[in-house]
């Protein structure tokens, strides 16, 4: 995760690694890395597409395509910049992820709610989460400098803080079941 942080003698090991398809220590033991796929994460070129894209969603697919071409060409330079050319040439494949689409948010805060509902479900309390919730939590969420990660945060402040805090009070126990709506950007919670 961040390569670019990395320790020099950390390149110098993933070089020997890359070359040899093995490591050998002090002592002469070595490891096969033959059948090893190694994944490297890297936040290289991150301001510079931060500089370059604006919040909105893309609704023209050529013009967001184009996009994604100038903004891969501008990271790709800036890996450039930033690795030893022998690094990068042992490298098999690098991929430059598209930005998130609103869609995609949608997607994770399904997924970060199916969760939330599992953790309630065995507290014998079960919530659901209409499609309107989930688009506030979705904008309310998405930052454009940290991409999907304040989700976590939005759910815990806006859902489960509120939820608990509802428990505490008495106002919803061990067998309720509750409908999370949103109208005019603010959730609400109707208890059945």
């Amino acid at each position: 995760d961040e390569i670019e942080k990395a320790h020099p003698d950390v390149f110098n090991i993933l070089l020997q690694i890359l070359e040899d398809g093995r490591l050998t220590d002090g002592q002469g033991r070595t490891v096969n890395f033959k059948n090893t796929i190694i994944i490297m994460t890297s936040n290289v070129g991150a301001e510079t597409i931060r500089k370059q894209r604006t919040m909105g969603f893309s609704t023209d697919e050529g013009e967001s395509e184009r996009s994604y071409d100038r903004m891969k060409d501008n990271v790709l330079e800036e890996l450039r910049k930033t690795f030893r050319p022998e690094f990068l040439n042992r490298l098999d494949e690098v991929i430059v992820f598209h930005q998130l689409e609103e869609s995609d948010l949608e997607k994770i805060v399904s997924l970060m709610l199916k969760d939330v509902g599992k953790r309630l479900d065995d507290l014998n309390i079960h919530v659901e989460f209409s499609d309107a919730a989930k688009k506030v939590l979705t904008k309310e969420g998405f930052d454009i400098n940290y991409g999907a990660r304040p989700l976590r945060r939005a759910i815990q402040k806006t859902v489960e803080d509120r939820l608990s805090e509802e428990m505490l009070r008495g106002n919803i126990k061990k067998g309720d079941s509750v409908d999370i709506d949103a109208e005019n950007g603010e959730l609400e919670f109707i208890k059945k």
